[in-house]
């Protein structure tokens, strides 16, 4: 059985959002509700919070969780989680990102994601959701994924993808990716040195990287599209909608 890593990671200083982490949603901050949507996950050996600020590590410690100082400096949470696994040589088989600005992460999900990790063919994986609006489908904020039928990833954009030539584009074909990623733990150091790729500053998408030096990225269909919170106003829209009980 494969030993699989759950890394949060979970910086202070977002441009749009300063301090998000440690951010009060409904009387427990979203670092504790993403660590708790994660613990309950089957499949990660152990759960760990991956940060840059002092306050977020005294913050995880002081729940019960188990967090890791990590440089100020990573581009992104890629690199964050791949400084993690360098100091854990061994112990583990894959890393499993998980967003730390999604409280309403779905355990199932990561479990999916688990299981796709232990198939021979994939180095990277991660989740599409199948149930796009036509907004959806238009948002540049909305990432979608081309896969063939084996379930390996050919393309994300975030351009209307595909396109429909001979008419109004078919929601039942499109596929929004799930920003969850699991690499396998030999291939994890690779992509933090890999150099950013053309397609990548095209796109802003790392993932395009990966897809131009040759990394197999799987992917599986979840029934679950979690919402993050990128700004204060995120934040009340999911308030007010009731999502969190307690």
């Amino acid at each position: 059985m494969m030993r699989i890593l759950g890394i949060i990671p979970a910086r202070y200083g977002s441009s749009r959002f300063l301090g998000k982490a440690l951010a009060d949603v409904a009387g427990m901050t979203l670092v504790h509700r993403v660590y708790r949507q994660a613990s309950q996950a089957k499949c990660l050996a152990s759960l760990v919070v991956a940060t840059d600020d002092q306050r977020i590590l005294d913050h995880v410690t002081s729940f019960g969780g188990r967090a890791v100082m990590t440089s100020s400096k990573h581009p992104s949470g890629t690199d964050r989680c791949a400084e993690v696994l360098a100091k854990m040589p061994g112990q583990f088989d894959a890393v499993i990102n998980i967003q730390g600005d999604e409280p309403l992460i779905d355990p199932l999900s990561i479990d999916l994601l688990g299981s796709l990790l232990a198939t021979p063919d994939a180095e990277v994986a991660t989740l599409v959701f199948k149930g796009a609006t036509e907004q959806d489908y238009r948002d540049v904020n909305a990432i979608k994924c081309v896969a063939s039928e084996m379930g390996k990833a050919l393309y994300f954009s975030r351009a209307p993808l595909p396109h429909f030539r001979d008419g109004a584009p078919d929601m039942s074909k499109v596929l929004l990716h799930v920003g969850i990623y699991g690499y396998r733990a030999d291939v994890l150091p690779r992509l933090a040195a890999m150099p950013e790729g053309e397609l990548e500053k095209a796109e802003r998408l790392e993932q395009l990287r990966w897809m131009a030096n040759g990394i197999t990225i799987k992917v599986a269909e979840t029934s679950h599209r979690s919402r993050g919170i990128d700004t204060q106003q995120d934040l009340e829209r999911l308030l007010a909608e009731g999502h969190f009980k307690g």
